[in-house]
């Protein structure tokens, strides 16, 4: 649809007859003219008559169309598309997934095939991260070191796909949890408070980094960041041996103690995930304690369109000062013959 800006502008259209009719007429100057006694017999015989008055309807004609044009330019039209949805701000959320050697472990199940730990993050993660919609996602890998692999970001397709392209080992074979909250902890502590969310994953204890892990949660603390925490890995499988199988736990190195002060210091929560069922509901527990909090927000695209009747004016404007500069033209032919006509009238 099209809508105008200001609408009085229209108002100013009658301007130039009321100017017309209100403001006293220019002196004529009559000095030098020819007078023809017989001018009336000559003009019926060439049509000066007709000519002119014909002339001076088509200028009166573009004169009145090229100010219209104007005043239509002054109200500013503007074409008004449908309402579009934009991505609004809700929480600031990291992701710090633990890629370390032991995450190649196979002791979880998907469609009765043995899965190793990564790739069964890897499913559940991305489906966490496709509802949080509105939310900024960004995502840490860490191993005997950490790293920023995507900043924070609304662009969650792509916080996916790199989530995908991690390896188990890349970044080491050992478990630097305080490193990874430090760095969670650098890019989420200049965003708005009460939306700074570390979700952190891991199948271990830390073994690695430079930082403490409850070192690095008092920091995180400080800057009111929540943590949640998940200890990944099944608690038993039964694995062959020589005279038989035997049950064993695949998740003794897993320093739970650890993770729950993590989570209790921060305000968070620490959740224990022993298999595919487990950890998908671990992650929609953490959707209703971390709704998305932002509303969808609406804009209408606009597009400017006083430049055509601004461009209409100017072209009759320009075609009617080449008229005048012409003097075998329509417009020199009427104010001659008008010239003439009051001169002997």
């Amino acid at each position: 649809m099209i809508e105008v800006a200001w609408p009085w502008a229209f108002a100013l259209a009658p301007l130039p007859w009321i100017v017309r009719r209100l403001a006293p007429a220019a002196p004529e100057r009559r000095a030098g003219a020819l007078r023809i006694p017989f001018f009336d017999s000559v003009a019926s015989l060439r049509g000066a008559h007709t000519t002119a008055a014909r002339g001076r309807t088509g200028v009166l004609a573009a004169m009145t169309v090229a100010w219209l044009a104007l005043v239509v330019a002054a109200a500013r039209p503007t074409w008004v598309g449908e309402p579009v949805a934009l991505p609004a701000e809700g929480r600031d959320l990291m992701l710090a997934v633990d890629i370390s050697g032991s995450m190649a472990r196979e002791d979880f199940t998907v469609g009765g095939q043995a899965a190793d730990r990564l790739t069964v993050v890897k499913a559940v993660a991305n489906d966490f991260i496709g509802r949080r919609e509105g939310d900024r996602v960004g995502l840490v890998l860490f191993g005997t070191r950490a790293y920023l692999q995507s900043p924070l970001t609304f662009d969650r397709p792509t916080v996916r796909t790199f989530l995908d392209d991690a390896e188990i080992g890349l970044a080491g074979e050992e478990t630097a949890i305080g490193d990874a909250i430090g760095i969670a902890t650098k890019r989420l502590r200049d965003r708005p408070a009460e939306s700074r969310v570390l979700v952190l994953l891991t199948d271990g204890a830390s073994n690695a980094g430079a930082l403490d892990p409850m070192e690095a949660a008092k920091l995180a603390a400080a800057e009111g960041i929540r943590i949640y925490t998940i200890g990944v890995g099944a608690d038993q499988i039964a694995v062959p041996g020589l005279f038989g199988s035997r049950i064993v736990n695949p998740s003794a190195d897993l320093d739970e103690r650890t993770l729950a002060g993590i989570a209790d210091l921060t305000g968070g929560e620490y959740f224990r995930a022993k298999n595919v069922e487990g950890l998908a509901n671990v992650y929609r527990e953490i959707d209703e304690l971390e709704p998305s909090i932002a509303e969808p927000l609406y804009v209408r695209p606009t597009k400017e369109l006083f430049q055509w009747p601004l461009g209409m004016a100017l072209a009759l404007s320009l075609g009617l000062g080449f008229a005048e500069a012409r003097p075998w033209s329509a417009l020199a032919s009427a104010r001659s013959g008008a010239e003439i006509t009051e001169v002997v009238g």
